[in-house]
């Protein structure tokens, strides 16, 4: 690469979601012939893609803004952040550019102001798959953006707007090309997977020698087909999440759901507006290991939503013994600025109850979390190889997604690799993670 190419330093903040917002725009920066720096001090400017869905995370975000134009001083602000510029600029009015999220095109008109390319199609070379941010045998496959639920404690539609589905042929060649740059695993995420393709009416695209709807189940059967472990994160508790469960049984996809039940009490779900009921979800996740005994399942919940009563906060501890959730997390409900939870009109629940509430609920999970896992004991599991040394490494089984979930440590008679699929033999479990020998 040419000397003089520009170097743009990049802070990427938030979910998934944003960091495959953050990998599209690193992919246009090199195709364009600019240098990605490590350090702030020293490159041509600051690229911040930030977090603006709490209050905790717009705070770390404008301390990341602030880092920036103290160590840099050209800086261009985007992400969800982005959509609320008048909060950023009370803070930092002389950051350069404000872009909102998935504005890919205004990021790159700011770059250019800010630092004009200098492309030598000679030598400026830019793998198939573009630039990933995660390890070279994951990543993560954004099939829409936005989102058409009007959750009230959320402001993820004011920030992205509505759902709009990728073309399944555009999605599958994407997850094609991840394929042959050696990605073994996929995590399929969205802001609401399971209602791909409504805003299209499922419109088929022509994907080699086949149209493929844009629909839920078949998507997830063709990304099967690719040879790759895929997951399945982001999805709402919807009838149809049925269908997919077969392909899961046969081992076309993995069998894994991420699902935000968020609460198991009528009244909090209603005030939530979340599109389930406790009770129903209960009998869908029945329905679901009946059909697939394999079946992992991943949640995140929040205690101390205005209103929750004691009664509601143990009708959701009831539910978890019931459902058995292999993992799951909690948070603590934050009043977000601009969420329709703000203006309910119900009591606020004082935060040493949310506390409280918060440590039962991860005591209870953290119970059951440790007898599904002893299940695994025993038995002989692939588990993909994230960090190695040497013949000790840790990975995951297809029951755990990166950063989220449990690990497997691992021992081998044989050095191991990152990216590598292994046999394990399971021969402990802590109330996290497992043990193992590879075989």
């Amino acid at each position: 690469m040419s000397a003089t190419a520009p170097r743009v330093s990049f802070v990427s903040l938030g979910c998934p979601k944003a960091l495959v917002d953050s990998e599209r725009i690193l992919t246009r920066l090199r195709a364009e012939g600019y240098e990605i720096a490590r350090k702030h001090d020293g490159a041509d400017l600051v690229v911040v893609n930030t977090c603006g869905f709490l209050d905790s995370a717009r705070d770390e975000s404008l301390s990341a803004i602030g880092t920036a134009m103290k160590e840099n001083g050209k800086v261009i602000v985007t992400g969800c952040m982005g959509a609320t510029p008048e909060l950023i600029r009370e803070k930092h009015p002389n950051v350069f550019a404000i872009t909102g999220p998935q504005a890919y095109e205004s990021v790159m008109a700011a770059v250019h102001e800010a630092a004009p390319p200098q492309h030598d199609p000679l030598v400026d070379l830019l793998p198939p798959q573009g630039i990933k941010l995660t390890p070279r045998h994951y990543a993560y496959l954004k099939i829409s953006e936005g989102c058409n639920n009007r959750c009230t404690f959320c402001i993820i539609p004011a920030l992205r707007g509505d759902l709009v589905s990728r073309p399944a042929a555009d999605v599958l060649r994407e997850a094609e090309k991840l394929a042959k740059a050696g990605v073994k695993e996929i995590m399929v995420i969205s802001q609401d997977t399971s209602a791909y393709g409504v805003d299209v009416k499922y419109e088929a695209s022509r994907f080699q020698d086949r149209e493929v709807r844009a629909k839920f189940h078949d998507l997830a059967k063709e990304l099967g087909d690719l040879g790759m472990w895929v997951r399945l994160h982001y999805v709402y508790p919807y009838p149809h999440v049925a269908d997919v469960i077969p392909l899961m049984a046969e081992g076309k996809i993995l069998p894994y759901l991420d699902i935000p039940f968020q609460h198991a009490s009528p009244a909090v779900l209603k005030n939530m507006r979340r599109p389930a009921h406790g009770e129903k979800t209960l009998e869908r996740i029945r329905g679901w290991r009946d059909a697939c005994p394999d079946l992992a399942i991943r949640s995140t919940f929040i205690v101390g939503f205005p209103g929750e009563t004691e009664d509601d906060f143990q009708m959701l501890l009831d539910w978890l013994d019931e459902a058995k959730i292999d993992r799951a997390g909690c948070f603590k409900y934050e009043p977000v600025a601009g969420a329709r939870s703000n203006e309910l009109g119900l009591a606020e629940v004082p935060q040493e109850v949310k506390e409280s509430r918060w440590h039962r609920f991860m005591q209870r999970q953290q119970k059951i979390s440790a007898t599904q896992l002893q299940k695994k004991v025993g038995k002989r599991l692939p588990v993909i190889i994230d960090e190695a040394n040497g013949g000790a490494g840790k990975g995951r089984t297809r029951y755990d997604a990166p950063e989220i979930d449990g690990a497997v440590h691992v021992s081998s008679r044989r050095p191991l690799r990152a990216g590598d699929i292994v046999t394990v033999k399971i021969e402990r479990a802590d109330a996290y993670d497992l043990y193992g020998q590879a075989v």
